[in-house]
């Protein structure tokens, strides 16, 4: 399927786990990707190396999301590079389990610096270029941005706020961009993740964990929809929050 054929697509956070699948995954469906990381250089290289085994140009660019600056320059490279973008996923994100009543200040803003801050950040920055392909964004967002969890609160607020911001560009954005949003559930990246998980899938109406695979062919799907589809948070749980 070359569903992104000749189209450009940035993952944020793209070198490795989730991100390396959902990069993996555009490029299966036809895209070039460029993707970005901060401190996973190696990781980055064996993407971009995967990416262009399968057919399509791959770039990587080194980019802290929680900076004005660096996306700036992010989004510059990606342009040089490719000289179009007309999927954006942002991916990088930070996940901590902190008790709520320890939670530093720290520690809260790190949090939704790079959560939410980030995707705000990107999205601003490469908007310009979006409507001139008429493309879509695509955020990550999480089962905690709509369930609370008590040992994740300012993750959970931080995945919150993303859902509504998804909302907001949604309506700000159109109709030249769609704007959706993939909230996976419990995700186990490794057999280690999945043991781990083992009384998440006991809950889970599909009887297993989920896979980066199945959030990979999510954000596939937004990023291949009809523009008509925006706004929405697709929820990537097995019916686990049912």
């Amino acid at each position: 399927m070359n569903s992104l054929s000749g189209k450009s697509a940035l993952v944020t956070g793209g070198a490795k786990r989730l991100g390396q699948a959902i990069a993996l995954e555009l490029a299966r469906a036809g895209a070039d990707v460029t993707l970005t990381f901060r401190h996973s250089a190696d990781d980055a290289v064996e993407t971009v190396d995967a990416i262009e085994q399968l057919g399509r140009r791959g770039f990587a660019v080194e980019c802290n999301v929680r900076s004005e600056e660096s996306v700036r320059d992010a989004i510059a490279a990606v342009m040089a590079e490719h000289g179009r973008l007309d999927i954006l996923v942002n991916n990088a994100g930070v996940f901590q389990k902190v008790a709520l009543p320890e939670i530093t200040l720290e520690q809260w803003d790190e949090v939704f610096e790079t959560n939410a801050r980030g995707p705000f950040l990107v999205s601003r920055e490469a908007l310009p270029h979006l409507r001139a392909a008429g493309g879509r964004i695509v955020h990550l967002g999480s089962l905690g941005g709509i369930r609370a969890w008590a040992s994740h609160a300012h993750y959970c607020a931080s995945k919150a706020a993303l859902h509504m911001l998804t909302q907001a560009q949604a309506k700000a954005f159109a109709p030249q961009v769609a704007v959706n949003c993939v909230a996976p559930g419990f995700i186990a990246m490794d057999r280690d993740e999945a043991e781990s998980g083992e009384h998440f899938a006991a809950k889970t109406p599909m009887g297993r964990n989920g896979t980066a695979e199945d959030v990979a062919r999510a954000v596939l799907f937004f990023a291949s929809a009809p523009e008509f589809i925006t706004g929405q948070i697709l929820v990537v749980d097995g019916g686990l929050s049912l």
